[in-house]
């Protein structure tokens, strides 16, 4: 014989395998429980529950909401309203902008608020309301829910903090960036006799230094050196290829400035590390000047950089390549191009790196070399510290200027009317 289960709560004895069956609502015990249960649900539930008259007078208030605050029950229902428990902060922004907005929505929703304790702080909650009308649709009364935000608080200013703080290894890190790419540049462009020179770098992030790096520097006799090129890549270790690169020029420039030897001599010193992880290749160009009568010459060589662009005192401009100029430090023996231009009185020659022409100008569009050479027209006839100013403000009007650029212009001194 099977045997019996008997159930408690009102559930009717029924051997093993027949079908449970509920007992009527109206009788039992379970619901009488359940009905209790209810009860201290809103009375002791973990949030604040809050019942006001439609003018704000407040109905009916639960025991933990009076805990958190200190107030006693008899002196809240029917004596205060719900602003009058709010701090003074909280209690005109409530006024000014969620109750009206309660009214017109029939609810609304988590307001950060501060309730007056019997404490010396107040106490952050987030509320959150609703309407409840009648047949009529006229109000009856505001239910608000009331949540502790005390933790919450409390993580939004260890957030805060933390923010704070990385803001501020940001800037300590800005300035060692700033500080780094300085030491990279000349403090001061040196001006050839007769020359009149400008500069100028754009930094396209200020948490990682680049790797683009100019100069212009006597040599014997009435020659100059200059050069301008870019490191591939940016951080630490391009900075350590462009400090490289920079004093290499100017020591090879010193035994032998020709200048196809002197970027053979680059090469051979950044080739050094090609098998290396950390391997940096470079474009660069680098040309000598040499006093010529009135004017200069300047003999260039190109290690697969960007060419040379002269403005010439009649307004014209134009491009002097060094066609099939490698790229410095990736060959063994690369093929280095070198050429001569003249430049008379009113000329300006200008260098520049290639983040210039490969700014965008909109979506999947670059700015590119023959926009670059029809703009340099515009500017013709100029000087150089008025095209380099023209070039910087060109930078500004970009939609994206997602590499360094660095410029450098010669103007051989003279007649030359200087461009607004």
């Amino acid at each position: 014989m099977r045997p019996r289960i008997v159930w408690p709560l009102g559930r009717r004895s029924y051997r093993r395998g027949e079908p449970a069956q509920q007992p009527a609502p109206s009788t039992g015990v379970f619901p009488a429980l359940l009905e209790d249960d209810l009860g201290d649900l809103y009375d002791e539930a973990p949030c604040g529950f809050i019942s006001t008259q439609p003018d704000g007078t407040i109905a009916k208030v639960n025991t933990t909401l009076l805990t958190w605050t200190g107030w006693a029950r008899a002196d809240l229902i029917g004596r205060r309203r719900f602003a009058d428990l709010l701090a003074p902060g909280s209690r005109l922004l409530y006024e000014a902008r969620y109750a009206p907005l309660l009214y017109l929505q029939g609810e609304a929703k988590g307001a950060a608020l501060e309730l007056r304790t019997g404490g010396d702080h107040p106490l952050p909650v987030l509320i959150t309301s609703t309407v409840k009308v009648g047949r009529s649709g006229a109000p009856l009364l505001i239910r608000t829910t009331v949540f502790d935000a005390r933790e919450r608080r409390a993580y939004e200013n260890q957030l805060l903090e933390a923010r704070q703080a990385a803001d501020r290894e940001r800037d300590r890190l800005r300035l060692l960036v700033s500080g780094l790419q300085r030491s990279l540049l000349p403090a001061s462009l040196a001006a050839p006799p007769g020359m009149t020179t400008a500069s100028h770098y754009h930094m396209a992030s200020d948490d990682e230094v680049g790797g683009d790096f100019y100069d212009i520097f006597p040599l014997s006799g009435d020659r100059w050196g200059f050069f301008l090129g870019d490191v591939r890549g940016k951080g630490v270790a391009a900075a350590a290829v462009t400090a490289a690169a920079r004093y290499t020029l100017r020591a090879a420039a010193v035994y032998d400035s020709e200048p196809v030897a002197v970027l053979r001599n680059l090469n051979t010193v950044l080739y050094q590390e090609y098998a290396a992880p950390g391997h940096r290749h470079c474009t660069v160009i680098f040309g000598v000047l040499e006093r010529r009568g009135s004017g200069y010459t300047a003999t260039v060589a190109s290690g697969g950089h960007p060419p040379a662009l002269v403005v010439r005192a009649d307004g014209s401009a134009a491009y002097h390549s060094t066609d099939g100029g490698a790229l410095v430090g990736i060959l063994a023996e690369p093929r280095l191009v070198a050429r001569t231009i003249s430049l008379g009185a009113g000329d300006t020659l200008i260098l520049y790196s290639d983040g210039l022409t490969e700014a965008r100008t909109g979506p999947g569009e670059r700015y590119g070399e023959e926009a670059l050479l029809e703009f340099a027209k515009g500017q013709g006839p100029t000087s150089a510290p008025a095209v380099v100013e023209a070039l910087a403000g060109l930078l500004t009007t970009f939609t994206e200027v997602d590499d360094d650029v660095a410029m450098i212009a010669l103007t051989v001194n003279g007649s030359a009317r200087p461009s607004a």
